[in-house]
């Protein structure tokens, strides 16, 4: 149970983590000009998300999750679900896309699972 919850840990921090790189990418060009600051943080939360997801892959692989399509499945909607979170716009959004972000989320979920026996 302990290696689940790591692997689990470890995919939460590396999706939050390249949240902060996606958002942060977005605002590094202003007015064709590099805003050098953004590139920073951008680069410094890809690197610690990339760091995460290959220590995430090595508990992973123990627990018998080795399809890169399950792997990348969790991170993915972590991530998306990141940058909303991270951006503050996920508090803006009507109940309704708020529930279908959910739908989405146990959609990934259910195709993790069912990916990874096939």
């Amino acid at each position: 149970m302990a290696t689940v919850l790591l692997v689990f840990a470890l995919w939460a921090g590396s999706g939050l983590a390249d949240s902060q790189g996606f958002v942060h990418a977005s605002r590094m060009w202003r007015q064709d000009s590099v805003v050098w600051q953004e590139c920073g943080r951008s680069a410094a939360g890809f690197a610690a998300g990339i760091v995460m997801y290959w220590l995430s892959l090595r508990y992973a692989s123990r627990l018998g999750i080795v399809s890169a399509e399950a792997q990348t499945i969790v991170w993915f909607a972590i991530t998306v679900v990141g940058v909303a979170v991270v951006n503050g716009k996920f508090n803006e959004w009507p109940m309704l896309d708020r529930l279908v972000a959910l739908v989405v989320a146990s959609g990934l979920g259910w195709l993790m699972i069912r990916v990874d026996s096939i």
